[in-house]
């Protein structure tokens, strides 16, 4: 028998390290290959670890509550084979899906060395024996990325990789993007006064604050401090997009198996408004503007503890609205089910918060850091309205809607933020109600 040692993965750019929520397993209990075992929170996202071998855990060394840095070692398990007792892991192979010439198998049959640090980026998880296969067949991150994971949640298993292998000189190997160095950007130094400390008076009722909440609460007063906040309002009448939703939500359901909300026509006119004008996707590095390749929306989401998560929809502008109902229910389900991968909370450009899904009216959203701007859709409300005709004014009944864009005076002046918004405006009250999805 050999000892295996846990690490904790790594979990996506920017995250160091985890907090320890509960083990699923106890000392002593077997688990098998892909089983989650233990359920960690990041800055992120509360999710969780599988094992990349069977075995029998003889040893938990990150208790509940314990912070563990990203790479080390959180529990030891017994697997079968010999010798290594640290990093190292002892694989037996059984009979892969498709099966590589001796010689690799040979390598793979030999016990891998887990390296402290890893070539590939954080948003890819591998267990250390795919990692070492993929190292030793030269696979690049890029061809890493093209591979359809059958694990759990996606993963790429053993099995995936030696296919990948097998059958890798018949398909044309990918390139790779070219990567352009960034630095951090250099925080301001808080220069406010301390909190005056508060006493409670008798009857109070003290309740502290949990993790999620001392995360949000850190990040907005961090947003407040770095960016200064400008707000502009505009009222739409949004009347054929009330209309369109009307039409084709039975159908789209019937059809898809997928709820029509509102928030995929939102975000398609978003995504054309800053494609209109670009500089509104950006991030602010030092003295420099970095313009975003990418638009990624975040999606502020309310959870049922009363705390706010931010699922990204990723690369929004190449999806169809069906494309964008489908991620914006698959994100909001598992944000609300506590099933959010790290990954799925990073990388936003632009961020989109309905208020107006409380009965809001409108509200001054607060940038998320390092984006430069945020949306706020207010609510969807019947008022009379005038209307211009070819026979003169009227008043009719129309449903409309306040929207609040908050952007980055810093590299956000009010013409691009106020013309931003009005594109958005002018999308939404002109949607085309033979529009197909």
């Amino acid at each position: 028998m050999a000892e295996y040692k846990l690490l904790l993965p790594s979990m996506g750019e920017g995250v160091m390290e985890a907090t320890i929520i509960t083990w699923l397993f106890n000392e002593g209990d077997t688990v098998k290959e892909d089983d989650s075992v233990v359920e960690i929170a990041t800055d992120k996202v509360d999710s969780d670890v599988p094992t990349p071998v069977s075995g029998k855990i003889v040893k938990i060394l990150k208790q509940k509550d314990e912070v563990a840095k990203v790479g080390e070692a959180i529990a030891i398990l017994e697997i079968e084979g010999e010798g290594g007792n640290t990093a190292t892991e002892e694989v037996k192979t059984e009979t892969p899906v498709a099966t590589p010439d001796a010689e690799t198998l040979k390598t793979i049959e030999q016990p891998l060395q887990v390296a402290a640090s890893t070539e590939f980026s954080g948003d890819l998880y591998l267990s250390p024996l795919v990692k070492s296969i993929a190292q030793q067949e030269n696979i690049s991150e890029t061809e890493l990325k093209s591979i359809k994971g059958s694990g759990l949640e996606g993963r790429i298993t053993k099995e995936d990789i030696l296919a990948y292998v097998k059958n890798r000189g018949n398909q044309p190997a990918p390139q790779a993007a070219p990567v352009q160095q960034v630095t951090s950007t250099p925080q301001p130094v808080a220069t406010s006064a301390p909190a005056a400390t508060i006493t409670a008076a008798a009857g109070d009722e003290i309740i502290p604050m949990d993790r999620m909440r001392k995360i949000i609460a850190e990040n907005m007063v961090k947003a407040k401090q770095i960016a200064p906040h400008v707000t502009s309002f505009i009222e739409t009448d949004v009347t054929n997009v009330v209309k369109w939703r009307n039409k084709h939500k039975d159908i789209f359901e019937k059809r898809e198996g997928e709820k029509l909300t509102f928030m995929p026509i939102f975000v398609k006119a978003v995504v054309k408004a800053i494609q209109d004008f670009p500089m509104i996707n950006v991030s602010v590095n030092g003295d420099n503007i970095i313009k975003k390749k990418n638009i990624n929306i975040g999606m502020a989401t309310a959870l049922p503890d009363g705390n706010l998560i931010v699922p990204v929809i990723k690369n929004a502008d190449q999806l169809s609205l069906s494309g964008l109902a489908k991620a914006i229910n698959d994100l909001a389900y598992r944000a609300r089910n506590k099933k959010l991968r790290p990954e799925d909370t990073q990388g936003a450009t632009y961020t989109i918060s309905n208020v107006g899904s409380f009965g809001n009216l409108m509200g001054t959203p607060i940038i998320p850091q390092p984006q430069v701007a945020i949306l706020a859709i207010g609510a969807i409300v019947k008022k009379p309205a005038v209307l211009e005709t070819k026979d003169g004014d009227v008043i009719a009944i129309r449903q409309l809607m306040f929207m609040s864009h908050s952007y980055d005076h810093r590299v956000v002046d009010g013409s691009l933020g106020g013309m931003m918004l009005k594109h958005v405006h002018d999308y939404l009250q002109n949607w085309d109600l033979n529009t197909e999805i």
